[in-house]
């Protein structure tokens, strides 16, 4: 196997909390959130009326891309994911529009649901209008591929082009499919990442049979609360995270700007339930351990752990669990947050966006912290920087999602320093 260091040259990302990276940045040092009411449907008869929606409608994002009917034609997942690839490309400097070789260029972008407000939509006019009514875009809108079909026709990207769906880990893995194209030698290049637009009926309404959803409706910006005692669900959210991988000759032969680089990866699953993560935690420490094999490091020289940290109870005591098994006595010394309380539970982009939030750590010396953590609960009782971001230089980032149906992902990240 062909063993290239792989690098990030470009990020892009839609969030709540900050709609460019610039913004995204400055939020997570200061400890802003983006969860508030729900104004853009409904919610009266839901058991929860909030969750974090990015400030831009979908036509303000079709205009971003300078394409006004890219609103009826394409779903809002994917318009997040355009809108956040462009920016991660314009920050690349790459010239798309002539590759060298088109096909060592890769498109591998995920989400965990897809279409669903354009499934909703459309299974409404079937029903009320019938077949024939149904529109010619929902099944290019609706499908979860649609995303990376996209991407790569507008950057002219030929090589591998396809989506990864996990759930919540599909960010995640998707970054670590493409770091393993480029390191193999089968690209040089990949764009990559996920994006998710779940704030429909159905999603709200079917997270919250499930009971994974906060209903903390009298306080939407204390509802995600990651690893706090208090914690009672997750804060539904939309957004997108895209990164551009390159080699790393590559990167330097055309002087590009570098912001880290990816040096491991783990996937596991933990084949146990559909929901819940197994209690002893075995699927998450051999993901973590993989990846800290993957990259050729000790536990111990892991500085800062980005948190799949969803605010659920399960997850934070069981994710708690898995890193003590890992990281040993480590584990009390290491920084760890979630930057979940102020993004919400991106689904399937949350692997994207947090890669973006876990880069910035690094090459800011800014650790994100985990806001509001007030009530400490003793199982978990590590150091997750509560509440205000901490000033720290770290060379090694690690980052985890944990899906539904037991995917696990682990991605570990080097601070760039020439």
């Amino acid at each position: 196997m062909v063993d290239r260091r792989v690098v990030i040259t470009g990020m892009g990302v839609q969030a709540c909390n900050g709609n460019t990276v610039a913004a995204f940045r400055t939020a997570l040092q200061e400890g802003r959130h983006g969860i508030a009411a729900l104004t853009s449907l409904d919610v009266s008869k839901h058991k929860t009326t909030f969750g974090g929606q990015v400030a831009a409608t979908s036509l303000e994002l079709a205009n971003q891309l300078g394409d006004a009917k890219a609103a009826r034609r394409k779903d809002r997942f994917v318009l997040l994911a355009l809108v956040a690839a462009a920016e991660a490309m314009k920050m690349s400097g790459l010239d798309y529009k002539n590759w060298a070789n088109p096909f060592k260029v890769a498109t591998v972008v995920g989400s965990g649901i897809g279409g669903l407000q354009t499934i909703e939509e459309e299974a409404k006019v079937l029903n009320e209008r019938g077949p024939h009514r149904v529109s010619p875009f929902l099944v290019p809108k609706m499908i979860v591929d649609s995303a990376a079909g996209d991407i790569s026709i507008a950057y002219g990207a030929k090589g591998p082009n396809y989506s990864i769906t996990t759930a919540c880990a599909t960010g995640s893995h998707c970054i670590g499919a493409a770091f393993h194209h480029i390191r193999t030698g089968l690209c040089d290049v990949a764009i990559t990442g996920g994006a998710e637009a779940p704030i429909t009926h159905l999603g709200i309404a079917g997270f919250n049979s499930i009971g994974a959803l906060s209903t903390r409706n009298d306080s939407p910006g204390t509802a995600s609360r990651p690893f706090d005692k208090d914690r009672e669900g997750f804060v539904i959210a939309e957004g997108a995270g895209i990164l551009i991988l390159e080699e790393l000759e590559h990167a330097k032969r055309r002087g590009a700007t570098i912001y880290g680089e990816i040096v491991g990866y783990g996937c596991t699953g933990d084949a146990y339930h559909e929901t819940a993560p197994d209690p002893t935690g075995a699927g998450g420490v051999g993901c973590m351990r993989m990846a800290l094999e993957d990259a050729k490091l000790t536990p111990g020289q892991i500085g800062y752990l980005n948190a799949h940290g969803t605010s659920t109870p399960f997850n934070d005591k069981g994710e708690t669990n898995i890193i003590k098994q890992v990281f040993g006595d480590h584990a009390r010394k290491m920084a760890i947050s979630s930057t979940k309380g102020m993004t919400g539970h991106t689904l399937g982009a949350a692997g994207g966006i947090e890669a973006i939030a876990s880069l910035l750590a690094l090459a800011d010396g800014v650790l994100p912290p985990t806001i509001n953590y007030t009530t400490p609960d003793p199982d978990c009782d590590l150091d997750y920087v509560p509440n205000t971001a901490r000033q720290a230089k770290v060379e090694y980032a690690l980052s985890n999602n944990l899906g539904f149906g037991g995917h696990n992902a682990s991605v570990i990240f080097r601070r760039w320093s020439g």
